[in-house]
């Protein structure tokens, strides 16, 4: 053999060991063109025991989610008609931008209840293109209800509809948004505000603090608040307390503040535990989380102002009465340590599974396409963990970030509590959550308990990230979905 020829061979050799791995790691990346969440990632079963659904393979011989909706027949106590178009969507400053609509404006209509009603929203699809389904973002409804193209239902296409029906479980400030295509269609304005009142406040008469609404959104990166490019203004009487329920529906983190003292008194629809009066502090806002803020309308005649980020707020006071516009604070109110400690009603220190949530980024193929993408606990879609439980477990999990960004974490279907932030133990008022922003170098230690069956989305809730791998699914052992995703089904909830 001459000395080219072994080169030649040598060549060959090298590249084949070089291709053949990155030609295996490309086709392992791929992803059906239609496929079931029971089949997406690697079950961990957080050190419990393996139960029927896993024990003989990923997603085998189970109940569906279908037959777990416990929601009531009969007529509904509130009823709402949503329809959905895509094309222009009309500021308050006049200005138009390429969007979507519910009902013909953006944000959508706020939709109201009280603790124990049942509640229907009959969603129609006029013109959305890719397909549409809602999310009730924080409220835990049944699995069935939860609004997740491909994995609780399949995507209203044009000229379809769907209706949601489920009881309001739970008083507080939440949100509903699209969950298919979200990254896009959420970004464009495909979503609205949701309140739950307590059930002894069922009539307005029967509520002593004025309500405001304060939803943020970016449209075609112009701050907003209630679809106000500036200062939304809300008439009220000097010495009225007021409540100010602030959504962030947006992919990055906000932060609220006011010109006057205030109380937290609620984070993510959950009240705080004997709140503080706050003064020169912010409260940070992750991406799709929300606060309520409880404050007085000065007794002078002067208003009151609620401020975010980009300018914009709501100004609260009698008619023609104006506010300061306070400078955002350097410090933050620490959620670690506001208000009073209080019965968690779980025990955290004997969990019944524990789980790690460790994000990161590298390079590899997703879906066949090259790039530097996010990971979990080192690997990449498809073979992320996905975390098995049994109902009535108690849960803790850790989760740590160590991939250059913030990510603001949502588990559906369930509220967490922070038990520790990065060693540091909570003191304050139980910190329940559906939102937490994880910094990059950042860990939280957090419990919930398994009490709602179902196959549910955990994921970054800046959606872009979503979309490009940072999503996993929490898993209730016995419990299937019958819903495909993929291109061939037209489910793509991200």
């Amino acid at each position: 053999m001459t000395r080219g020829r072994l080169r030649l061979l040598l060549a060959a050799a090298l590249t084949l060991a070089l291709v053949a791995p990155l030609g295996w790691l490309w086709w392992a990346s791929l992803l059906p063109a239609s496929y079931s969440a029971m089949e997406m990632g690697v079950p961990d079963h957080g050190g419990g025991p393996v139960g029927r659904a896993h024990a003989a393979g990923h997603g085998t011989g189970a109940t569906s989610l279908v037959e777990l909706d416990p929601t009531p027949t009969g007529p509904a106590d509130v009823r709402v008609d949503l329809v959905a178009r895509q094309g222009r969507v009309r500021l308050a400053s006049g200005e138009e931008v390429d969007g979507y609509t519910l009902n013909g404006r953006s944000p959508g209509p706020l939709v109201e209840a009280t603790v124990g009603q049942l509640v229907e929203v009959r969603l129609r699809n006029d013109d959305v293109a890719g397909g549409i389904a809602l999310h009730w973002h924080g409220v835990d409804v049944p699995n069935a209800q939860d609004g997740v193209a491909g994995v609780t239902q399949d995507a209203v296409m044009p000229g379809g509809s769907h209706t949601y029906r489920w009881v309001a479980p739970d008083a507080g400030t939440f949100w509903y948004h699209s969950h298919q295509l979200s990254h896009a269609q959420v970004t464009g304005g495909l979503l609205g505000p949701l309140v739950i009142h307590p059930e002894e406040q069922r009539e307005p008469a029967a509520r002593d603090v004025l309500d405001v609404g304060a939803l943020a959104h970016l449209y075609a990166g112009e701050p907003t608040v209630n679809g106000v490019a500036g200062v939304d203004r809300v008439g009220a009487e000097p010495g009225q307390r007021v409540r100010v329920r602030v959504v962030n529906t947006d992919n990055g983190p906000n932060a609220v503040w006011a010109s006057a003292a205030y109380r937290l008194v609620a984070v993510d629809g959950v009240d705080v535990h004997q709140p503080g009066v706050v003064e020169d502090r912010a409260v940070g806002l992750p991406a799709g989380g929300r606060a309520d803020l409880e404050l007085e309308v000065p007794a002078d005649g002067s208003a009151v102002r609620v401020s975010l980020l980009g300018g914009v707020g709501v100004e609260v006071g009698p008619e023609g009465a104006s506010a300061p516009d306070p400078p955002q604070p350097e410090r933050r109110v620490d959620l670690l340590t506001y208000g009073a400690p209080a019965d968690l009603g779980l025990d955290p220190a004997r969990p019944n599974r524990r789980f790690e949530y460790s994000i990161g980024r590298r390079p590899g193929f997703l879906d066949g396409r090259p790039g530097l993408w996010w990971s979990v606990n080192g690997e990449l879609v498809p073979d992320l963990p996905m975390y098995v439980v049994r109902e009535g477990d108690v849960v803790r999990l850790t989760i740590e970030n160590h991939s250059g960004q913030v990510h603001p974490m949502h588990l559906h279907g369930h509220h967490a509590v922070v038990l520790a932030r990065d060693g540091e133990r909570a003191t304050g008022s139980p910190w329940w959550f559906d939102s937490l922003d994880v910094a990059d170098g950042e860990s939280y230690e957090v419990a919930f308990a398994a009490d709602n069956p179902g196959v549910w989305m955990d994921h970054c809730h800046n959606l872009q990230h979503a979309r490009e791998g940072l999503v996993t699914h929490l898993m209730y052992d016995g419990v299937t979905t019958p819903y495909r995703l993929g291109e061939d089904s037209g489910n793509v909830p991200e």
